[in-house]
């Protein structure tokens, strides 16, 4: 008797349909070695761009995602290899699934620093409330979705359970998202009515380097956003009985796409890169923040991108 799904799965290409396995299909091998590719030159970038501006929490986070992200393919051309193989799903499923958290977390962090560094004063919720609110719940996102895997591991993909607890994990990473945007937006939006009221002192101090800076972090949560939208829209029907879980073009176009151009849009929304002299100045003796209050109408604390105690 064969078994389709689960640690014991014995069907082969030769023995059983396709239609069998959970995704109903074969996954791309050209696709999905590409997106390996893509995320190891990523996350060569993102390693060079953290040394080069000692961002180092900014580094660590992305580069976890990209390494999550790297498993998580690898585990999809396992299944190109045998579409049955029950590690290769639980290895996409976490690996992919869950990575994007790392890349939120960068983000929260890096924009908690730079509300503190630009106005603090301005921001409706304190710049370490940012820290602390949003990286907790993302910590949260992260263990739900890990124990939904694990439940859906043990009881071969058949716990409802395991697939609540993803669902839930995903529901509140789109909750947090959308409020974060929220006050992302609120801020950015007061930041312009100062700049309109202080006149040009303040004005010459945010150059072009900052306004994509914020955009790119702009950019990339608005991309998250969407990608977790359609991985709830994906579960809420469960691992078997889906019609999105069995389509690809949409797992590449909403899922493989829409994170890897985030992760690219977080190259000009790194703290180096929005920071550059601030950054290496204050590792090396905080001279540039002396620098910057000369030219600021009002004091601002030195920027760092490591976590406010």
């Amino acid at each position: 008797m064969f078994q389709s799904f689960g640690p014991g799965a014995n069907c082969t290409l030769d023995l059983c349909p396709i239609e069998w396995t959970i995704y109903q299909y074969r996954p791309s091998l050209p696709a999905n070695i590409t997106f390996m590719a893509l995320y190891v030159i990523a996350l060569s970038i993102h390693v060079y761009l953290g040394v080069r501006w000692r961002s180092w929490w900014f580094m660590a986070f992305m580069a976890m995602g990209c390494i999550y992200a790297i498993i998580g393919y690898a585990g999809r051309v396992v299944l190109w290899k045998n579409p049955w193989s029950f590690g290769g799903f639980m290895l996409q499923m976490v690996c992919v699934t869950g990575g994007p958290v790392f890349y939120t977390a960068a983000i929260y962090v890096t924009l908690s620093r730079a509300i503190q560094f630009f106005a603090a004063e301005i921001s409706r919720l304190p710049a370490k409330m940012f820290y602390w609110i949003f990286i907790s719940a993302d910590i949260t996102c992260l263990i739900l979705q890990a124990a939904g895997g694990a439940l859906s591991s043990s009881s071969r993909g058949a716990s409802q359970t395991g697939i609540d607890l993803a669902m839930a994990g995903l529901i509140l990473q789109v909750v947090v998202l959308v409020i974060f945007c929220g006050f992302f937006a609120d801020y950015m939006i007061r930041f312009a009515q100062l700049q309109r009221s202080r006149g040009s002192t303040l004005r010459a101090a945010i150059t072009t380097r900052q306004q994509m800076f914020f955009g790119g972090l702009a950019a990339a949560i608005l991309l998250i956003l969407v990608r977790c939208i359609y991985r709830v829209d994906e579960l809420s029907q469960g691992y078997s009985n889906s019609d999105k879980i069995t389509d690809e073009g949409l797992f590449i176009g909403l899922e493989g796409v829409m994170i890897y151009v985030a992760v690219c849009c977080l190259f000009v929304g790194h703290p180096g890169f929005g920071f550059q002299h601030i950054s290496m100045d204050y590792n090396c003796g905080r001279t540039a923040s002396k620098q910057l209050l000369s030219t600021l109408a009002h004091s601002t604390p030195a920027y760092s991108d490591r976590p406010m105690s």
